[in-house]
């Protein structure tokens, strides 16, 4: 596949797949039903996700339930960043299915996990061989960042805990008094 382009705010929507707190514990209670298993979203994603619709789904593989594919349709972006909380599974399978949807498909492989170090090889290198993109948190949001001229910069270097924030901000400061 050759490069589709730069990500974009404008190009690029992001789609998290299954950040909800029963599934990173990997624990199982066959007496719960699907939705008390793996729980509601992390918290702490909620309130960075505040007014997002989530969307519940009971299908495996998130592309499969088309709410889902109807919601990403209606953003017009044809770029899809993928996090899911287990690499194999959650990021691998809506992925590999938007890919083939027509979709240029990045999966953000450190923002997701995997309950072995194999399983989490064998998720990425079967997206790689299916023409998928791995990248990482940093390098979507500093792409899409696209200018260090940006005033959201130091915001975004800063959250990702880049030691040069700083000096991102001390630049952009000096450049902006010229």
């Amino acid at each position: 596949m050759a490069y589709p382009g730069r990500l974009t705010r404008d190009n690029a929507v992001l789609l998290i797949v299954d950040h909800q707190v029963g599934l990173p514990q990997g624990s199982y209670h066959p007496d719960l039903n699907n939705r008390e298993f793996v729980g509601p979203t992390i918290p702490e994603l909620q309130e960075v996700l505040h007014g997002i619709e989530c969307i519940e789904r009971t299908t495996v593989n998130a592309w499969g339930d088309p709410r889902i594919v109807t919601a990403v349709k209606h953003t017009g972006r044809k770029n899809i960043v993928v996090t899911g909380v287990s690499t194999d599974v959650c990021l691998a399978f809506p992925a590999m299915s938007a890919l083939a949807d027509g979709y240029a498909a990045y999966t953000m492989v450190d923002a997701s996990g995997a309950f072995s170090k194999q399983q989490a090889e064998m998720g990425v290198m079967r997206m790689v061989q299916a023409g998928v993109i791995p990248v990482c948190y940093s390098n979507v949001a500093v792409e899409i960042l696209g200018d260090n001229a940006n005033p959201e910069a130091n915001h975004v270097y800063s959250a990702l805990s880049m030691p040069f924030a700083g000096l991102v901000t001390a630049l952009n400061q000096h450049f902006s008094r010229k």
